[in-house]
């Protein structure tokens, strides 16, 4: 009698192989059907924020970082909740305000709250499933990772004079000793709630809600005005 268990094992294997490979080919290809389709916030600005940042030279620019990666995530640092979001998403959650974990020109998380964070990836878009390793994660365990990917758009301000920009409005202390590279705080820019992000020495980065997008670009570069060449 021939042996069918060794013919039933790779024929299982294959078929999980199938199977994986087609769920991966519909995520690419709705992929492709999403950036076909979306718009970003900012989009309809673009040229504006060109124009300002070919002005701006040195002193400052101001561009979109469209459809990042952004993931909510809501678990208490030190429990087995925020240990299987860690090991699952390949991150460390911050532990104090105003903390950024990871690295800022890819994959790294904001404290928002002692229970809440972002993670942002900002060298990639956004995909269909961002977060279904983490909901499996915390399969029975209390917590919640929910794609925000569409709840804020990024406008990045650059140059020597992006932090006098900033001050203009930011209702919070933006000097380096207390606003150092590395830090994200929550505070309003002018009547807008945002999330500010100090990712590199002479670059900000703004997250307000996308319904706020338009207000926002044109705040910044009413701000950025008397900096440009022909300001």
């Amino acid at each position: 009698m021939a042996d069918t268990t060794q013919t039933t094992q790779q024929s299982q294997t294959q078929q999980s192989q199938t199977q994986s490979s087609t769920a991966q080919h519909s995520f690419e290809t709705d992929a492709e059907v999403l950036d076909s389709l979306r718009t970003s916030p900012a989009a309809h600005l673009g040229e504006d924020m060109a124009r300002a940042t070919e002005l701006g030279g040195q002193a400052v620019g101001l561009r979109e970082r469209s459809f990042a990666v952004q993931l909510g995530l809501r678990a208490t640092p030190g429990t087995a909740s925020a240990e299987a979001l860690e090991s699952a998403l390949g991150i460390t959650l911050p532990g104090r305000v105003g903390e950024v974990t990871g690295d800022e020109a890819g994959l790294h998380t904001l404290w928002l709250s002692p229970d809440e964070f972002l993670t942002v990836d900002v060298s990639r878009r956004q995909r269909p499933g961002e977060t279904l390793v983490a909901e499996a994660a915390l399969e029975g365990l209390p917590g919640q990772a929910v794609d925000l990917s569409a709840n804020r758009t990024i406008l990045e301000l650059t140059g020597v004079k992006a932090r006098e920009v900033l001050e203009k409005s930011v209702r919070a202390d933006l000097h380096p000793r207390a606003f150092g590279v590395g830090q994200a705080i929550s505070t309003q820019m002018g009547p807008v709630p945002v999330i500010l992000h100090h990712s590199a020495e002479l670059e900000y980065r703004v997250y307000p809600r996308a319904s706020f997008a338009d207000f926002a670009v044109r705040w910044l570069l009413d701000g950025m005005a008397e900096f440009l060449s022909n300001g």
